[in-house]
């Protein structure tokens, strides 16, 4: 994955077109991010929140693993500080997955790269990349609306299903019975196999793995997150150089 924070002066288009194949490149798996909205809105419910409350926090947090942290932790004493700490850490992502479309994101204008990056998410901003790496190894142009349209499928899908898990779903005391915590798993199996990694992307990704498994074993929390990403990225920065110009 190469990495370019200098912005171009040429701008990409950003048009309703872009947004309609996003929208239609991301569906087959905004419909499985479905499968843990229903799981939320299904925690929600059992926790006490009102579907008007589930629905707030699906479509202003718009963040499925920090809201199902949150439910995890929900209660009478919710730890307010440790719920910050660990949402803060689990989001940390963003801030690489971010960077790697920076040579798109930075010749877009800031309403339209800040508006786009509200709805980024794991899925979305996997399906963008790719779509935007395979435009530039075609030399074709990238559409910047395209990200946008993606996360609006997952935006979405997400905000249905947590209203159908809250309203309809029943007697689901325990999720995993069902396989419903695999989800998360099958999701982004699916979102790496669709990227195709290349042959410089197997140092990374086993720096990432190894990392990621070693913190978990020894921190508590979700640091194995934040360390799985650094060690990737560091990887992918410490291989040759190649013109990342889209």
């Amino acid at each position: 994955m190469e990495l370019e924070t200098s912005p171009t002066t040429d701008r990409l288009p950003f048009t309703l077109g872009g947004v309609s194949d996003g929208l239609r490149a991301c569906m087959p798996i905004a419909l499985g991010v479905g499968v843990y909205g229903i799981l939320f809105g299904l925690l929600a419910r059992q926790k006490g929140l009102s579907l008007g409350a589930a629905l707030s926090m699906s479509g202003g947090v718009f963040a499925g693993a920090s809201q199902l942290i949150a439910m995890d932790l929900w209660g009478p004493d919710l730890p307010v500080v440790s719920l910050i700490l660990t949402t803060f850490i689990v989001n940390l992502r963003h801030v690489l997955m971010g960077a790697s479309l920076s040579p798109w994101l930075t010749r877009l204008s800031p309403g339209q790269a800040y508006g786009s990056l509200f709805f980024m998410t794991d899925e979305s901003w996997a399906v963008t990349l790719g779509r935007y790496s395979t435009d530039k190894r075609r030399n074709t142009a990238s559409d910047g609306a395209f990200l946008l349209g993606a996360g609006l499928a997952v935006y979405f899908s997400w905000n249905l299903s947590t209203a159908l898990g809250h309203t309809l779903v029943r007697g689901l005391d325990d999720p995993g019975r069902y396989g419903l915590d695999f989800a998360f798993t099958a999701v982004f199996t699916a979102l790496l196999v669709g990227l195709k990694p290349r042959r410089q992307d197997i140092l990374p990704l086993i720096a990432a793995t190894a990392a990621a498994l070693f913190c978990r074993s020894l921190l508590p929390g979700k640091w194995y997150i934040l360390a799985g990403a650094f060690a990737g990225g560091l990887a992918a920065a410490l291989l040759p150089a190649k013109d990342s110009r889209p």
